[in-house]
């Protein structure tokens, strides 16, 4: 009999205040993100330990060695407020990195990620003498000059968001190397109202579904990627990184000018899309479902002005990975 092992700890929210701002980035046509100021950091971290040094605790009740998952909690937090990083992949290693050289018989581990967006705020720019003066009650109630983004409110934005895992082990000499990651942009739901088909689709005695010429389409998808050299995700320069960000811009603007066949059809365009403009990765993910409302009226007068309600499942599920030659 054989064993693999691993425990760990899950969903450990850390809310980081004052990172180091992410600079660097190589804007893209399909995006306006180059940068974030981070300074609000949040994310959902995981530890997951692996190797045969905890054994013992799994056949004898052995604990000596067993890191206690709520000393993970808080080792997370404490290396988190060291970190000195801009990205969730740099602040992954970084704290497996710290795991590992703090507890020497921990062979491996795979650190993991989901970052809890707060965008800045939009708030009204008056100059000094007229703010609040348009009325004589001082309540601030003249209409704004401007509007720009605040330095210190932000709102949570439950959309989609950044993942990422990494595993970590030990090399030569006590280097500790990345020997495996991923990268994501997971939750994205995006509705186009017309410019979408399906049709010429096998037939058969079970088949009900009508063809659609034109028809709205609404999906939800999560993306992923891997680097062809993972050190590409963690270079501090950000050189080659690719921000989950402008990853989701670009799979919105294809789905915006694309006159896509089928969903199928939709996400290689994507994968292609994304192969050509990152060339330092090496392949490309989807996983898509069809959350297309179901139709329940049309208008007498304008057959575009339509009514939906939410479809009832099951819902159709797409995959496809696309690896560079």
């Amino acid at each position: 009999m054989t064993m693999e092992i691993h425990y760990g700890k899950a969903a450990v929210a850390v809310y980081r205040t004052y990172g180091t701002p992410l600079t660097g980035i190589r804007s893209i046509p399909e995006s306006t993100f180059v940068g974030r100021s981070n300074v609000l950091l949040a994310a959902e971290l995981d530890v997951r330990v692996m190797g045969s040094a905890f054994a013992s605790a799994y056949t004898e009740g052995d604990n000596r060695l067993v890191v206690a998952t709520d000393t993970m909690k808080n080792f997370i937090h404490a290396a988190s407020l060291e970190f000195g990083g801009s990205t969730l992949e740099e602040w992954l290693f970084f704290v497996g990195r710290r795991f590992l050289e703090t507890y020497p018989h921990m062979e491996r581990l795979r650190m993991s990620g989901r970052t809890l967006p707060f965008e800045p705020a939009l708030v009204p720019v008056r100059d000094e003498a007229g703010d609040g003066a348009g009325d004589g009650t001082g309540t601030g109630s003249r209409a704004a000059d401007s509007f720009a983004a605040s330095a210190v409110l932000f709102g949570r934005d439950r959309n989609d968001t950044g993942t990422a895992w990494l595993e970590l082990a030990r090399a030569d000499q006590g280097a500790i190397r990345t020997t495996d990651h991923a990268c994501g942009r997971t939750g994205l739901q995006l509705i186009k109202v017309t410019g979408s088909s399906f049709r010429d689709f096998a037939r058969d005695e079970h088949t009900t579904l009508p063809e659609r010429i034109d028809r709205p389409l609404y999906i939800h998808a999560d993306v992923g990627w891997r680097y062809a050299d993972p050190a590409d995700a963690l270079d501090p320069s950000h050189r080659r990184y690719v921000p989950s960000e402008q990853v989701g811009d670009l799979c919105a603007a294809v789905f915006d000018e694309f006159v896509s066949l089928s969903i199928q059809h939709l996400v290689h365009e994507m994968g292609q899309r994304m192969l050509a403009r990152f060339p330092q990765l090496v392949e490309v993910s989807f996983e898509a479902e069809n959350r297309l409302w179901d139709h329940v009226a049309t208008s007498p007068t304008d057959e575009r002005i339509k009514t939906y309600c939410d479809p009832r499942p099951p819902y159709g599920r797409i995959g496809l990975v696309l690896h560079r030659a």
